[in-house]
């Protein structure tokens, strides 16, 4: 159990210093410093770097995964709510980090996917996972009559993660929520706030207003 704890404990710090500085500017070192793991210990846990930063992202995955769900499949609210509270998460992230960090998947993504195919891969997955829940939240959207019914959910499911991933990166580099706000506002009231047509009763008429 203490083996699992000192890795789970350097997988933590890992993921820190990453979020902060990169993967390539992270040295071993200083995760055994700031984890106070004794130097030469790493290889006990990890065979080599790469493995260390799978291992940061499965865990962070993980942890993120749970997120998702809790929020964007909470039984109490429905479905564009939950999509707003997504969104207010990541805002509230962003803000605690005074803009720094970002999104570690999102930031990995940008500086490991060309230079090694196992991250590539790895991140893909983790993404296409998410976008998975936003696919599921935008059915239930689009069941409920919150959206258009001709609306195509996995394209959009993909073009919101898409956005949301750039909209953290500008906020980091203006060091303001302003960019991830403007996202969430297009997207309400530019894409999905276009009146919604009526349903059309099973004798192919719409139902009449009351």
């Amino acid at each position: 159990m203490k083996t699992q704890a000192t890795r789970d404990k350097l997988i933590q710090i890992g993921a820190e210093l990453i979020a902060e500085q990169g993967f390539n500017a992270t040295g071993i070192n200083a995760v055994l410093s700031r984890a106070g793991v004794p130097k030469g210990s790493f290889y006990h846990y990890f065979s080599s770097k790469e493995d260390f930063g799978l291992a940061v992202i499965d865990a962070f995955a993980e942890q993120y995964d749970a997120r998702l769900v809790a929020i964007l499949q909470a039984p109490d609210q429905p479905p564009l709510a939950r999509l707003r509270r997504y969104f207010e998460a990541g805002r509230t992230d962003m803000h605690s980090c005074d803009h720094a960090r970002g999104c570690l998947i999102g930031n990995l993504g940008q500086e490991l996917s060309s230079r090694s195919e196992a991250f590539r891969a790895r991140l893909d997955q983790v993404f296409r996972q998410w976008e998975r829940h936003l696919v599921a939240c935008l059915e239930e959207a689009r069941a409920a009559g919150e959206v258009a019914e001709e609306l195509d959910v996995e394209r959009l499911a993909g073009f919101i993660l898409a956005g949301w991933q750039g909209a953290m990166l500008r906020a980091k580099t203006t060091k303001s929520l302003a960019p991830m706000e403007a996202f969430e506002q297009v997207l309400f009231h530019e894409l999905l706030g276009r009146e919604v047509k009526p349903r059309e009763t099973a004798a192919g008429a719409a139902p009449e207003t009351p």
